[in-house]
């Protein structure tokens, strides 16, 4: 039973404050790996593909090494009012990319379960970290124990 516990407390993001540098692993930061991977211009075709197969429910990937996966800065934006608004820019250095709707909203989602505090202002909610880094390990996925996949950030902006 506490084997269990602990495996499962590994999962769960210590709890991101406003300021406060968050952590997440498991299979919360294999999702905030897999939602910002796609977007990376950092990060090569290989890399990606394995990222997207892991994420996918696919443990047996031909990548072998670790995966470093980080963005600059990550701002989302939902409406409360125009429901409609769903929008993400996520910065990897000078580079922003601003995506909308469904993948906006899977960011939007990933962040609130890695503990990235809301904030709100008239008519919208945001949630926003910097310095992302993610490291993904293939090999340590591969043995389904709940290893091989780390996340850091910094809540807010």
């Amino acid at each position: 039973m506490l084997a269990c516990a602990t495996v499962l407390a590994g999962t769960l993001p210590l709890a991101a404050s406003a300021g406060a540098p968050g952590k997440v692993s498991g299979a919360t930061a294999l999702a905030l790996a897999g939602v910002i991977a796609p977007l990376s211009p950092d990060l090569t075709g290989p890399e990606k593909k394995a990222v997207a197969m892991l994420f996918a429910a696919n443990a047996d990937v031909p990548y072998k090494k670790a995966i470093v996966v980080t963005a600059d800065r990550i701002v989302c934006r939902t409406g409360n009012v125009d429901i409609t608004i769903r929008n993400c820019e996520v910065t990897f250095g000078k580079k922003v990319k601003t995506v909308n709707g469904s993948t906006a909203n899977e960011i939007f989602a990933t962040e609130a379960l890695a503990g990235v505090p809301p904030d709100g202002a008239a008519g919208s909610n945001f949630e926003s970290l910097s310095k992302l880094s993610c490291t993904i390990d293939p090999n340590a996925i591969r043995r389904k124990d709940g290893s091989g996949a780390d996340c850091t950030f910094q809540p807010g902006n």
